[in-house]
């Protein structure tokens, strides 16, 4: 039963209050009922577009059915955390187009550049889900944050938080989508909070933006071709066909949010752990090379990026080299040397990606 009326909005009221004080941006209340959404997850997993992403498939339809992955859940708790640095300017997409058009610095996508979100994040669902446990009395409950089969952006459009975008991202008029998204999974009925409509209208600036063209049409992305896949997710070689297009961007890809309109309205997060840590502050592809694994471990420590290896990492700093050769970059030489250097003693999937770079700019 729905505990509606006027005890379940004051429990909706203090969650939102205490969310506040935790640095949410926005609390929600989903219901579980997603069997809308099980066709359309279906035709993307018959379609093959998630990869070599194989728990997707694994998991199948237990996403839209949260009362499967936790037995006993009657609402879901929704959650935003704005992660935009504080610190970020006005115009700061200029900024970030500025550095992708320097082919010899480093761009990682803004997300990444302060403190893991999954700790942010996770700590914080845990403190909101204790306040409401010490509300109500003892509860079941368990959260998430991007870690389980969880369909996430439809629980954020469903509870109120914004619309799913043409980028498949969740969308919000007064945030734009520069945020994390979190859930609460409770064994107690609240009132739904109400959906978001969508307002995209007839904009399709994400799908046109796509370097790799990974937007195959609105809300659907083949994550075979997206950058964020290829230089996170995906454990094996980047496709060669692909490696140009992916230019300097070496963790994630931020261009579909750059180009969006509605984050021009996106919020500056509260919390210091989202602050860009001073080494990735246009940091040369140069720079990041020269680290060894003793380094990058401590300098991605309590990172996401971490989650990648060493491996992936070089991998992935090998093609964005790859392509600043292919620019005419004035570091061509020390590029050059550099990987020059890394072949002796490359790993297979390094030294495939290392041969190619080396390849880049030299005549046909």
């Amino acid at each position: 039963m729905v505990q509606d009326g006027e005890w379940g909005r004051s429990i909706v009221a203090q969650l939102r209050e205490h969310g506040r004080a935790l640095g949410f941006s926005q609390i929600g209340v989903a219901g579980v009922d997603l069997s809308h959404a099980e066709p359309g997850l279906q035709a993307w997993l018959d379609a093959g577009f998630h990869g070599t992403m194989g728990y997707m498939a694994r998991h199948g339809l237990m996403r839209a059915r949260p009362a499967e992955l936790l037995p006993g859940t009657l609402s879901v708790i929704t959650a935003r955390m704005n992660y935009l640095p504080a610190s970020t300017a006005e115009g700061w997409q200029a900024v970030e187009w500025q550095g992708l058009a320097q082919p010899d610095t480093a761009v990682v996508s803004v997300y990444a550049r302060g403190r893991d979100y999954h700790k942010v994040m996770r700590q914080r669902l845990l403190r909101l889900a204790e306040f409401l446990a010490t509300s109500i009395g003892p509860l079941g409950h368990r959260v998430f944050t991007d870690s389980a089969p969880v369909m996430e952006v439809e629980l954020a459009s469903r509870s109120g938080l914004g619309w799913r975008g043409k980028h498949t991202l969740n969308l919000s008029r007064d945030a734009g989508s520069m945020y994390f998204l979190g859930e609460i999974f409770v064994d107690v009925a609240l009132p739904e909070t109400e959906a978001a409509s969508a307002h995209c209208g007839a904009c399709e600036a994400c799908i046109s933006a796509c370097p790799t063209g990974a937007i195959v049409g609105p809300q659907r992305l083949d994550a075979r071709r997206c950058i964020s896949y290829l230089t996170i997710e995906h454990e094996g070689p980047i496709p060669e066909a692909l490696r140009p297009l992916i230019g300097n961007r070496i963790y994630g890809c931020d261009d579909c949010q750059l180009i969006c309109p509605w984050n021009k309205y996106a919020q500056r997060s509260e919390l210091a752990d989202f602050e860009v840590r001073g080494h990735w502050a246009g940091a040369s592809l140069l720079a990041l090379w020269a680290w060894d694994e003793a380094e990058f471990l401590r300098r991605t420590e309590g990172s996401a990026i971490r989650r990648i290896g060493y491996e992936r990492w070089r991998r992935n700093l090998a093609v964005g080299m790859g392509n600043a050769l292919a620019a005419s970059s004035a570091d061509a030489p020390a590029l050059r040397q550099a990987l020059s250097q890394a072949l002796t003693d490359a790993s297979p999937l390094l030294a495939e990606h290392v041969a190619w770079a080396l390849a880049q700019g030299l005549p046909n």
